[in-house]
């Protein structure tokens, strides 16, 4: 089977001229020519994206998949192609209904009429893993079902076995290839199907969301129905709400479309800045609104995170370079370890300068977020950048949030809108309000972790100091010494200012006569 599905692949990458991609290089000159010889007959008018497009569509959903991860990897392959295979549908033909039923009573191990009160057969969307049915359970709740395709575990690992054969292949034939990484993009992939073939993770992803925006002023997301999720299943509350896309029909029901613009940008910079767990596959398809102008987040599979340091030097090089601070720019991405540490902080900062300034001859709400990060690792990417896989998620996040932004509201300054929530993050990270912060989670620590520091230094020197390890462990201990004096100096300032605010009021107090 394996040998029957490669000649189809095959067959497919010759009808539809995919071999230019293969021959390109320069140094391939002489192969590309015998090919064009031996397939004379082939005629291309599409240029070579959407060919690769329409290739993948015709090798079916798992390809299809394939696609729309590539297109987020802007930093490694052309232009051209990302922007076409960003196009790609994630809708495919349903499969029956009552395979559905067959699954789901195989999963409950009971008939499905004693599962759910009702149980709609015909599906109302379909992807390339999942399709959803809506039902209503035993206590009248709406509920959404969403179940996975029969055997697509399967299906999967043949594919992507045969994407890793392909890929290594290129890899050995082609220097061009290794260039663009094609095993490592393979396996990112795969990492993300992984996750998306469990439907307890997309379950949790979208409680964690939930919880994230409890008070729901301005996104909505459904409740997971936990009794009724598996593997195959996910089981949550039944949403109504209207595409995104319909704004003809959002402003006739009186929805402010400006006002919504604005709030999904700041949606946005909540779960990245604030969370740092954000849904990271904002596609129209995957949002609705409700009448009242809120957002509705639908399909949780795909999630992108960032820890204290991401997060941090993200919002340092977004303030500098709005500022023009190239400098600062610069020298945040030598900090973060995103460029190598001997990294000459001037000629990163000319060559961040080259590329980003003429930007600045746009007004500031032309100027799209999601392509300063691509000229930044565009340029960062000479520099012996490393790609950081948070961060690839994090552009093309944005870069569908602008897109979805602008197409609600042309007028939107994404700028303008993000400025005050970044200042405001900063200052509250770095500022008086920081250092509260840190003592109120990391002092209780300390308090338990000082009086054991003689003890752990001791066992740790026994352990070690025959072993070649006195110098790590004197490091360590030093850097534990000094991180404990940052605590406690800023205990120490934090007492100051309450006693020096304690003795400026009793000074008022005295002076008024009280």
């Amino acid at each position: 089977m394996r040998v029957l599905r490669f000649l189809k692949i095959l067959s497919v990458f010759v009808t539809y001229g995919l071999d230019e991609f293969v021959f390109a290089h320069p140094s391939a000159t002489a192969a590309r020519s015998l090919t064009r010889r031996l397939l004379f007959w082939r005629r291309f008018d599409a240029p070579r994206a959407i060919r690769l497009r329409r290739a993948l569509e015709t090798l079916g959903p798992i390809f299809v998949k394939f696609g729309q991860a590539l297109s987020t990897r802007r930093d490694l392959i052309p232009l051209d192609i990302a922007d076409e295979l960003a196009r790609l549908q994630d809708q495919v033909p349903p499969f029956p209904g009552e395979q559905s039923k067959a699954m789901l009573e195989e999963i409950y191990r009971k008939p499905l009429d004693q599962v759910f009160a009702s149980f709609d057969m015909t599906p109302v969307a379909s992807a390339s893993v999942a399709q959803v049915h809506f039902a209503v359970l035993q206590n009248g709740q709406e509920a959404a079902v969403k179940i996975l395709r029969p055997d697509v575990d399967r299906a999967i690992a043949r594919d992507v076995a045969l994407l890793y054969t392909m890929a290594r292949l290129l890899e050995r034939l082609f220097s061009e290839a290794r260039r663009l990484r094609p095993v490592e993009v393979v396996a990112e992939f795969e990492k993300h199907l992984h996750d998306e073939l469990d439907l307890m993770v997309e379950a949790s992803n979208a409680s964690q969301l939930r919880r994230n925006f409890s008070d729901r002023r301005l996104l909505i997301i459904p409740e997971v129905f936990w009794d009724y999720c598996d593997t195959r299943v996910m089981v949550m509350e039944r949403m109504k709400g209207t595409p995104i896309s319909q704004v003809d029909v959002l402003r006739s029901k009186g929805v402010d479309i400006p006002k919504l613009a604005r709030d999904g940008v700041e949606i946005f910079f909540t779960q990245v800045f604030r969370d740092g767990f954000f849904h990271a596959d904002m596609h129209p398809g995957n949002i609705q609104v409700a009448d009242d102008g809120r957002y509705v987040g639908l399909d949780f599979g795909i999630i992108g995170t960032l820890n204290a340091r991401d997060k941090n030097y993200l919002a340092q090089n977004f303030l500098a370079f709005f500022r023009r601070d190239y400098h600062r720019v610069a020298t945040a991405h030598i900090e973060a370890g995103w460029v190598p540490s001997d990294t000459r902080a001037d000629e990163f900062e000319s060559a961040i300068r080259a590329v980003c300034e003429p930007i600045f001859d746009k007004p500031l709400r032309e100027i799209s977020f999601g392509k300063v990060l691509l000229r930044l690792f565009q340029v960062s990417r000479r520099f012996n950048m490393v790609i950081q896989p948070q961060l690839v998620m994090l552009q093309k996040t944005l870069l569908n949030v602008e897109g979805l932004g602008r197409d609600l509201d042309p007028d939107l300054d994404l700028w303008k809108t993000a400025k005050p929530f970044l200042e405001r993050w900063m200052s509250e990270q770095v500022g008086w309000r920081g250092l509260v912060r840190a003592i109120r989670q990391e002092g209780g620590q300390w308090v338990t972790l000082a009086p054991e520091l003689p003890r752990l230094v001791h066992r740790a020197l026994s352990e070690h100091v025959e072993q070649g390890g006195l110098r790590q462990e004197i490091q360590a201990l030093r850097a534990q010494q000094h991180s404990l004096q940052r605590w406690l100096t800023g205990v120490l300032v934090l007492l100051g200012l309450l006693v020096g605010m304690a003795l400026a009021v009793a000074f008022l107090f005295l002076q008024s006569g009280y």
